[in-house]
């Protein structure tokens, strides 16, 4: 089965993930937080840094609930999340 590529907006969506689950987790240890989660450190770490942009609703759940956060507040910050505007793009274009 072949995947079907993501789009740039997956992977800024997939981006910004990262970036809040790296904000709720501040200085605790990787390690100690993927344990509580029941995910590997691994994985937790490729979810930070945008390298899984879309992991299973159940692994963002799970870390969701050790880092104390709101399932409907992620869920709200991701759909913010805008379209990447390509480098170079012209203003004129995104008018179109």
């Amino acid at each position: 089965m072949v995947r079907t590529p993501l789009t740039p907006l997956e992977r800024e969506r997939g981006r910004h993930l990262g970036r809040l689950l790296r904000e709720a987790r501040g200085n605790r240890p990787m390690p100690e937080i993927a344990a509580a989660a029941g995910v590997s450190a691994e994985t937790l770490r490729k979810i930070e840094t945008g390298r899984a942009p879309t992991p299973a609703f159940a692994t963002i759940a799970a870390l969701a609930a050790v880092l104390d956060l709101s399932l409907d507040a992620l869920a709200a910050s991701l759909a913010a999340v805008a379209e990447p505007i390509p480098v170079g793009a012209d203003t004129a274009d995104r008018a179109a």
